[in-house]
């Protein structure tokens, strides 16, 4: 079954001068002649992303979107005109997102997080700006210190929600930020606690023991890689230990400390040793 707005293996039936066409279920997709190599052959099977060309006819691209139907991503306007907004994505065709789809009037040249949809009325894919009607409304399943994947979707005053999962709302606190996070930036995070209402509130990085175990070890396999010594210790600036390791500074002394009192490491002026084989 052909699932527009998303990647499709699909077979090559003929060619054309106008490229290959593909299977796709009763429905003919053209692969633009640009896509075809001289070692694909009738019978052979492709992996093409499949949307509408500008005269609204399904093609297969082989070009990768920056998301597909049903994700979201941090775009840039790439051009106005009177109708909406249309964003860069990735492909030929920029993705349109419609006035009504707007929260304010986009700007050309800014990046706003989107939604891809495919309209009901139209069946084209579109965009829309208005995130939190695309968000689940089922209760998140998650336990605390699960891992998720977040994109960073809005700054208030508490601190910064976000998209865990390309599903759920979340928030991370602004006073347990200790590092610059930008809107549209994706990356791993834990599950801190998911409260009564269902909002999910997001770590950074792990706590507690858990944290400091995985940071000593981290730190036992650097001073490996590094011949038994890293010029890192009380002194070295907050910001160059999360550039270096990507923890706080606090979370760096609590493994340096477990790793000194368990005899692996000794603390100098210069920095941190391997301990000696006795």
């Amino acid at each position: 079954m052909l699932n527009i707005g998303h990647f499709n293996t699909l077979r090559i039936i003929r060619f054309t001068d106008h490229g290959a066409i593909l299977d796709g279920s009763g429905t003919d997709i053209l692969m633009p002649r640009n896509y075809v190599t001289p070692d694909l052959h009738v019978g052979d099977e492709v992996r093409v992303f499949v949307y509408f060309d500008q005269s609204g006819k399904p093609v297969g691209t082989l070009e990768e979107p920056l998301a597909e139907v049903g994700q979201f991503a941090f775009l840039r306007v790439a051009w106005t005109n009177r109708y909406g907004a249309f964003m860069d994505w990735g492909l030929l065709k920029d993705l349109f997102v419609p006035f009504s789809e707007q929260r304010h009037k986009m700007v050309k040249d800014r990046y706003y997080l989107i939604y891809i949809y495919i309209d009901d009325r139209t069946g084209r894919i579109v965009g829309t700006a208005k995130v939190d009607r695309c968000l689940s409304a089922d209760f998140p399943p998650y336990r605390s210190g699960q891992e998720v994947e977040i994109i960073v979707w809005k700054h208030t005053d508490l601190g910064f929600k976000v998209i865990v999962d390309g599903k759920y709302e979340g928030l991370i606190y602004r006073d347990e930020i200790f590092r610059q996070i930008n809107v549209g930036h994706r990356q791993k995070a834990v599950v801190k606690a998911v409260r009564a209402d269902g909002k999910i509130d997001i770590a950074l990085q792990h706590s507690g023991w858990r944290l400091v175990d995985d940071v000593a070890t981290l730190l036992l396999r650097e001073l490996n890689k590094a011949e038994g010594f890293l010029p890192y210790g009380d002194h070295t600036p907050a910001d160059e230990i999360y550039e270096r390791f990507h923890v706080s500074k606090k979370a760096f002394k609590r493994a340096v400390g477990t790793l000194y009192k368990e005899h692996y490491i000794l603390i100098a002026d210069d920095g941190l040793h391997l301990a000696p084989n006795d």
